[in-house]
């Protein structure tokens, strides 16, 4: 978690409104996405000289910036996914907001940019905040997954979200993947070697992910490229995925796969255990992972989540007989070779 709040946010309001507005919403929103990922990546050259005057006099200097920038990746580690965005309009200035998920911290991180009538960054906001949400509601809290099911992987994992609850699971939010999952793999508290600069430094990059039951493949998409660290497809948030039908209404979301590492097809018929292809970084993410989900439609946000009940695994030492992998939990297959 962030160890310093930084706020510094300036708002002259009487030259703002005497101003014609020059921005849109779409422009802001543009700007805002492209000067937050920039921070987030320690770039903050082209954020300073964005910045209004006053924004300058407040931060000090650029080298100030880039040790903020710096503070921001040491006590959040990697940014992972995208939560929300939104821009808004407040007496002629433009507010962008967004929330992101971070590898070292359980809590929401909020970033605020605010332009100026013309485009200039005049204030800076971020700090870990949970969202303004609740967990959707369910009909299915009290839902006993009907599928024979194993953990879709083999070897020890990371629950890197998982649980019923916002703080374990921000999935929770959304009614489709109300009970989702994402799964890494940890070693020495890390997901990567070296600088994680790579796909290939992800220890869980290229693993097999095997079928969690007998299933049916109903639905496949392999042709998406894997993205680079840094660079997300919020066009395809699944990337490349696979739902298979387990029967009696319950069907099975797998996504990130690498590109053209599917080894099945639809139509197809898989056994529980066999290889449906390679763990990678395709869609709307930011390292390599497995998210994994139940529902109750034949598509990707379709239809209502479902609780997941996987038996026989093994959850930090202790055998589960049957049950629910929960955020910061070590997992593996209690039957695995």
């Amino acid at each position: 978690m962030l160890k310093t709040i930084y706020l510094a946010l300036i708002c002259l309001l009487a030259s703002a409104t005497s101003m014609a507005c020059q921005l849109t919403a779409e422009t802001a929103k543009t700007r805002g996405r492209h000067f937050a990922e920039q921070l987030q990546q320690q770039q903050g050259k082209e954020l300073w000289q964005q910045m209004t005057p006053t924004m300058q006099k407040a931060l000090g200097s650029e080298a100030a910036l880039n040790e903020f920038s710096r503070r921001i990746r040491a006590d959040l580690g990697e940014p992972l996914e995208l939560l929300s965005e939104t821009v808004e309009q407040n007496q002629g200035f433009w507010v962008y907001q967004r929330y992101m998920s971070f590898s070292t911290t359980a809590i929401p991180v909020l970033t605020q940019l605010v332009f100026d009538p013309l485009g200039k960054v005049a204030g800076l906001l971020v700090k870990p905040q949970a969202m303004s949400m609740r967990p959707a509601d369910s009909a299915h809290l009290n839902y006993q997954t009907k599928a024979d099911m194993r953990l879709p992987f083999d070897g020890e994992w990371f629950v890197f979200w998982g649980g019923r609850d916002l703080k374990q699971n921000y999935h929770a939010a959304n009614r489709n993947q109300r009970f989702a999952y994402d799964f890494v793999v940890h070693r020495d508290g890390k997901s990567h070697q070296n600088n994680g600069l790579q796909l290939s430094d992800y220890y869980c990059w290229g693993k097999p992910i095997l079928s969690p039951a007998d299933a049916v493949v109903i639905h496949a998409v392999d042709d998406l490229p894997d993205q680079a660290i840094g660079s997300m497809d919020r066009a395809n948030p699944a990337g490349n995925h696979l739902i298979l039908d387990l029967g009696n209404g319950e069907y099975a979301l797998l996504a990130h796969f690498q590109q053209l590492s599917l080894r099945v097809k639809v139509g197809d018929q898989v056994k529980q255990g066999d290889t449906l292809g390679l763990c990678g970084n395709s869609g709307n993410t930011s390292e390599p992972h497995l998210h994994f989900h139940l529902q109750t439609g034949k598509r990707f946000g379709e239809g209502d989540g479902l609780p997941a009940q996987f038996q026989q695994y093994q959850a930090d030492g202790a055998l589960i007989e049957r049950g629910e992998p929960t955020r910061g939990q070590i997992i593996h297959n209690a039957n695995a070779p």
